[in-house]
């Protein structure tokens, strides 16, 4: 068709063209894998969600060139560039409403492969099964799991695409948790090296946790706004909480996190000024049956009550993105991304009880407490600006803010270390680690690993003799440190290794780590 317009009076013929019809391309070359409606199928979930950690330019040549070590096959002899840049910008279109993923979708996509107690309970390894560590790289969607005495591999196993969040374990350290953020949750058994079972507990998801009893899974949705409670045997869906306020408005989940001491999870909201406590307890807590929330909407699946998990809601002045606990889970300090403060709300009497003066964008979920001259003292990084700030956990007031070489991602310690170690993940320096003593409250050292290469997330070994921190690179690797000569001892080869989680320190919330 040709198309006649005006100029200077006169009509002339314009040439033949359209704009290429993205959604029919979608459904001709992307839907049998990706699923008609992009919410995933045996391919992740495209949508601009789940799509946080790649670029549109990335995504435009992973269409036409496809993806190694997958079955994304490229497209670039089959569209052109205005189809590719067609699909691209409808990938990242959101979408027009809230996907549905309730109890049915969830229940049918369960898939038990090895079923519960058919496995020998004893490790196929000669390993401190309390000091192994899981190393999860990016770079091929695998993860690693790692001697912690040895600093040797023990076993790769292959991930669901874009895992996020943290992997989570049960008490024993014998099975951990992964979640995705297409939402797809998986169990695997460290001692036999086996995927036992998976779900998808959502469309997009932030993060999940285990309770401190090993019983149950409970994960975090951006979509649909939900919190999906599993069983943590065989993944079997319990129960999908509607994440709504009093008025009816309803929120992105930002993260949720077990408080071991209360028998509940804690969780934050993204679009409510309001903060969740799910009890998991078999009998409601002494002294705490005032206020919870028996939600008859949610969906308890196989005719258990709804009470079972009840909802505790606590008003806040302002939304949070992210939190930690004080040591004792008495307290949440939390902060939203955007609010420049953070609050301290103490969860027995439902209130917040101060205004954190942190400017920028603090990074709380990365937050850490430790003892220094009779006080309790918290600090987190900064998203935003390079500097940390340290504050008294007695007066809630900042004690100091050191400046950094850039704004930081990840803060880690152990109680049997003298040092704090802090990257500077955003910025032309974020090949550099500080080490910071812990009294002083001084950088001591700063340390880089690999000039020029993203390093960053460092773990201790159970006993906090060893710092492991990673090279974020395709050729990347993870560098154990003598955490107190601070001198290297070894470099790991890895596929852009993320985060590293020591079973004894996430499983016994130990002074330094995050939970």
């Amino acid at each position: 068709m040709r198309i006649l317009i005006l100029l200077g009076g006169l009509l002339a013929a314009a040439p033949a063209w359209s704009t290429p019809d993205a959604h029919t391309l979608f459904l001709q070359h992307c839907a049998a894998c990706h699923g008609g409606d992009r919410l995933g199928a045996i391919g992740p979930a495209l949508l601009p969600e789940n799509l946080g950690r790649l670029r549109p330019q990335e995504a435009a040549r992973v269409i036409a060139e496809g993806r190694p070590a997958t079955q994304m096959q490229g497209l670039g002899k089959v569209l052109d560039a205005a189809e590719i840049e067609a699909l691209v910008a409808y990938i990242y279109s959101p979408l027009p409403a809230v996907p549905e993923w309730g109890m049915d979708q969830v229940r049918a996509s369960q898939v038990v492969h090895v079923p519960p107690g058919s496995l020998p309970d004893r490790p196929l390894f000669d390993a401190d099964p309390l000091n192994l560590f899981v190393v999860v790289e990016l770079g091929d969607h695998h993860m690693t799991l790692l001697d912690g005495d040895r600093f040797e591999p023990i076993h790769r196993f292959p991930t669901r695409f874009a895992l996020h969040g943290g992997p989570k374990y049960t008490p024993d350290g014998r099975y951990v948790f992964t979640g995705s953020r297409d939402g797809w949750v998986s169990k695997f058994d460290l001692y036999n090296l086996q995927l036992v079972a998976e779900v998808r507990a959502g469309v997009n998801l932030r993060n999940i946790a285990v309770s401190a009893d090993g019983r149950y899974v409970i994960a975090a949705n951006y979509l649909p706004h939900t919190l999906t409670i599993l069983d943590a045997t065989d993944l079997a869906p319990l129960k999908v909480i509607p994440v709504t306020g009093a008025d009816g408005k309803s929120s992105r989940v930002s993260g949720v996190y077990t408080a071991p001491p209360r028998n509940s999870f804690v969780a934050a909201l993204k679009d409510l000024p309001e903060i969740w406590e799910i009890s998991y307890a078999d009998e409601p807590r002494a002294g705490f049956a005032g206020g919870w929330i028996h939600d008859h909407r949610a969906d308890s699946g196989d005719g258990a009550p709804a009470e079972r998990f009840p909802v505790r809601r606590i008003p806040l002045d302002d939304y949070l993105d992210d939190f930690f606990f004080d040591q004792d889970y008495l307290m949440v300090i939390g902060a939203s991304r955007d609010g420049g403060r953070g609050q301290v709300v103490d969860l027995d009497t439902a209130r917040k009880i101060a205004t954190l003066d942190i400017p920028g964008m603090p990074h709380l979920g990365s937050g850490i407490t430790w003892e220094r001259d009779g006080h309790t003292v918290m600090a987190t990084p900064n998203l935003k600006e390079g500097s940390l700030s340290f504050i008294d956990m007695g007066s809630w007031k900042v004690i100091k803010r050191l400046e950094t070489l850039g704004p930081g991602f990840f803060l880690r310690s152990h109680e049997n270390s003298p040092y704090a170690w802090t990257d500077v993940f955003f910025g032309p320096n974020r090949d550099a680690v500080h080490v910071i003593d812990k009294q002083t409250l001084e950088i001591v050292k700063t340390l880089r690993p690999a000039p020029g290469k993203t390093a960053a997330h460092v773990e201790f070994t159970r006993d906090g003799r060893y710092a492991l921190l990673s090279i974020w690179d395709m050729d990347g690797a993870v560098v154990v440190y003598d955490a107190r000569t601070l001198e290297e001892v070894k470099r790991i080869p890895m596929v852009k290794p993320s985060g590293k989680y020591n079973v004894w320190n996430k499983t016994r919330y130990t002074e330094g780590t995050s939970h």
